[in-house]
């Protein structure tokens, strides 16, 4: 892992892009910033894999699962810590992220402390 870590945010809702992107440098992480499903299927497939992902549910052109499913497929990517954000809080979402090869599962709205803490926890042994 770089000095620097690297997250991969995938958030197609500016607002909360903005807030993460904020939230994540003040810790300290190098922050890589997709806006929506297609833009993260191409970073996947043509860049090196960052120390962790950050990805919403809720995408255009393609979702969240389709694109946890494509990091896992993806030679280099297969370890990559992925935490899936979503503003549906049903069980049946959170065990379809988990089966598609999520690592966590955060709720919108997140509290940002928790958040970071899931983030520190993926990092330390990564």
């Amino acid at each position: 892992m770089s000095a620097q870590p690297s997250v991969l945010v995938v958030e197609d809702d500016v607002h909360i892009a903005h807030v993460l992107g904020f939230m994540l440098e003040r810790q300290g992480y190098r922050v890589i910033h997709v806006a929506d499903g297609r833009a993260a299927v191409q970073h996947v497939v043509s860049q090196p894999a960052p120390d962790l992902v950050l990805l919403d549910v809720m995408l255009p052109y393609v979702d969240g699962f389709e694109i946890v499913g494509l990091i896992r497929a993806q030679a280099g990517w297969e370890a990559v810590p992925v935490l899936m954000l979503t503003a549906k809080n049903t069980e049946r979402d959170t065990v379809r992220a988990l089966d598609a090869g999520a690592n966590d599962f955060i709720i919108k709205p997140f509290q940002p402390q928790e958040l970071l803490a899931r983030l520190r926890r993926f990092l330390a042994v990564s």
